[in-house]
Protein backbone atom coordinates (compact mmCIF):
# COMPACT_ATOMS: atom_id res chain seq x y z
CA UNK A 1 0.00 0.00 0.00
CA UNK A 2 1.61 3.64 -0.85
CA UNK A 3 1.80 6.30 1.22
CA UNK A 4 -1.46 7.98 -0.18
CA UNK A 5 -3.61 4.94 0.58
CA UNK A 6 -2.39 4.27 3.87
CA UNK A 7 -3.06 7.85 4.97
CA UNK A 8 -6.32 8.11 3.35
CA UNK A 9 -6.95 4.89 5.19
CA UNK A 10 -5.75 6.55 8.22
CA UNK A 11 -7.63 9.59 7.48
CA UNK A 12 -11.18 7.70 7.22
CA UNK A 13 -10.71 5.38 10.73
CA UNK A 14 -9.95 8.72 12.43
CA UNK A 15 -12.74 10.43 11.11
CA UNK A 16 -14.88 7.13 12.03
CA UNK A 17 -13.52 7.44 15.80
CA UNK A 18 -14.33 10.79 15.85
CA UNK A 19 -18.38 10.65 15.18
CA UNK A 20 -18.00 7.30 17.08
CA UNK A 21 -20.26 7.97 20.45
CA UNK A 22 -20.93 3.91 22.05
CA UNK A 23 -24.26 3.62 23.95
CA UNK A 24 -23.37 3.56 27.73
CA UNK A 25 -25.20 1.95 30.81
CA UNK A 26 -24.40 4.28 33.64
CA UNK A 27 -26.54 2.44 36.23
CA UNK A 28 -24.18 -0.47 35.61
CA UNK A 29 -21.06 1.89 35.60
CA UNK A 30 -22.25 2.96 38.92
CA UNK A 31 -22.93 -0.78 40.28
CA UNK A 32 -18.92 -1.28 39.13
CA UNK A 33 -17.56 1.40 41.02
CA UNK A 34 -19.47 1.98 43.93
CA UNK A 35 -17.55 -0.36 46.96
CA UNK A 36 -19.02 -2.80 48.87
CA UNK A 37 -19.16 -3.67 52.33
CA UNK A 38 -17.85 -6.73 52.16
CA UNK A 39 -14.68 -5.62 50.37
CA UNK A 40 -13.96 -3.17 52.72
CA UNK A 41 -14.14 -5.91 56.20
CA UNK A 42 -11.83 -8.55 53.96
CA UNK A 43 -9.11 -5.68 53.43
CA UNK A 44 -9.59 -4.27 56.99
CA UNK A 45 -7.22 -6.28 59.25
CA UNK A 46 -4.76 -6.00 55.93
CA UNK A 47 -4.88 -2.78 55.90
CA UNK A 48 -4.87 -1.99 59.81
CA UNK A 49 -1.18 -3.25 60.00
CA UNK A 50 -0.24 -0.77 57.66
CA UNK A 51 -1.94 2.40 59.36
CA UNK A 52 0.90 3.42 61.65
CA UNK A 53 2.76 4.27 58.44
CA UNK A 54 0.10 6.23 56.71
CA UNK A 55 1.11 9.63 58.50
CA UNK A 56 4.59 9.19 57.91
CA UNK A 57 6.55 11.44 55.71
CA UNK A 58 8.24 9.26 52.66
CA UNK A 59 11.82 8.63 53.88
CA UNK A 60 12.73 8.04 50.17
CA UNK A 61 13.26 10.60 48.19
CA UNK A 62 13.91 10.14 43.93
CA UNK A 63 17.41 10.71 42.81
CA UNK A 64 19.12 9.90 46.43
CA UNK A 65 20.46 5.94 45.01
CA UNK A 66 22.61 8.18 42.43
CA UNK A 67 23.97 10.50 44.81
CA UNK A 68 25.17 7.49 47.34
CA UNK A 69 26.77 5.33 44.57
Amino acid sequence: MGRGRQKAKHTKIARELKSFSPNVDYTQLERELTTHGEVDEQYAAEAAKWDEYADEPDAYVPGDEQKRA
